[in-house]
């Protein structure tokens, strides 16, 4: 049979919350900021791991890995100690059963280490999704300039940045005749029907082959067809270093992407890593909370009393 007092007990029971967010928010900040300290730490380690020279130092795969390493080193260390605390210091529940408490102890240790981690990225990293977009943006912008980032450089060089139409203009000027040119007006004319001419289909027209061993000729005392030849040469060499610079742009393009993949899969890993932990922890703290037996002392008189 139920008692009076067993009854008011189960009352008082039911009407409360299951979620210490005073616990919560303490374990939060301890994981915070034991976050921030260990971050700091391995930004530390990791620059004076770091070499301006060539050869020295540790390479970027090391860094790499080390980060991620230290990254989920991190997220244990500080997610188990939030947890433990949220799970210590929340309210004891005593008319709960024993399933529920374990249930309700996961949980705080859960929300702890989810407030550390709102906390920790929005202050310490800017933003969770800033930082893994900003990689995939990087890697995603390199790939698609990739391709013209060469010849787009080349077009501009050769226009001298502020001139689009310089190749048409000296097209319009041509002459037959061997034109007395200056040798800085005849590179630049070069120049500018190489990058016209990789930024199009990659083909010397017959004019503008022509007009190319027209002024080699004229400088170097070449023949004709020994000029052409040189033309040929000299623009395969051109053409294909412009091929080359745009296979090492997409392959960079590639690592970064493959780079920022990577990262933001360790790093979700890293962050279930410590979501698991604070649970953990959370439920270990709270059975210590349970564990602790409370002393009560009573105060005697020793002065005797009045008659």
């Amino acid at each position: 049979m139920i008692t009076q007092a067993e009854l008011a007990t189960a009352t008082e029971g039911s009407n409360h919350s299951g979620v210490s967010w005073a616990a919560i928010f303490a374990g939060a900040a301890a994981a915070a900021a034991l976050s921030l300290i260990l971050i700091l730490l391995g930004f530390g380690l990791g620059f004076s791991a770091v070499s301006p020279w060539a050869g020295e130092g540790a390479s970027a795969k090391t860094l790499g890995i080390s980060g991620i390493v230290w990254l989920a080193v991190t997220q244990i260390i500080a997610a188990g100690m939030g947890g433990y605390l949220a799970g210590r210091l929340r309210v004891k529940w005593a008319t709960v059963h024993g399933d529920e408490v374990y249930f309700r102890d996961t949980a705080h240790g859960f929300l702890s280490w989810a407030v550390a981690t709102l906390v920790t990225a929005t202050l310490v990293l800017g933003s969770v999704s800033s930082v893994v977009g900003g990689g995939v943006k990087a890697g995603a912008s390199m790939a698609s300039g990739a391709v013209t980032a060469a010849s787009a450089a080349a077009g501009s060089q050769a226009s001298g940045g502020s001139d689009p139409f310089g190749y048409f203009v000296d097209t319009l000027f041509r002459d037959d005749r061997p034109a007395a040119v200056s040798d800085d007006a005849a590179h630049a004319q070069v120049t500018r029907v190489f990058a016209r001419t990789i930024s199009n289909n990659g083909q010397l027209s017959a004019e503008d082959r022509a007009y190319l061993a027209q002024l080699v000729s004229q400088r170097t005392n070449l023949t004709p067809e020994q000029a052409q030849q040189r033309v040929d040469q000299v623009y395969g060499q051109a053409r294909q270093a412009v091929e080359d610079a745009k296979v090492a742009a997409q392959k960079a393009a590639d690592t970064a992407t493959k780079v920022a993949a990577w990262t933001s899969l360790w790093m979700f890993v890293a962050l279930l890593c410590g979501a698991f932990f604070a649970s953990l922890a959370a439920t270990f703290g709270g059975r210590r909370r349970d564990a602790v037996v409370l002393v009560h002392s009573e105060t005697y008189s020793t002065t005797a009393p009045i008659r």
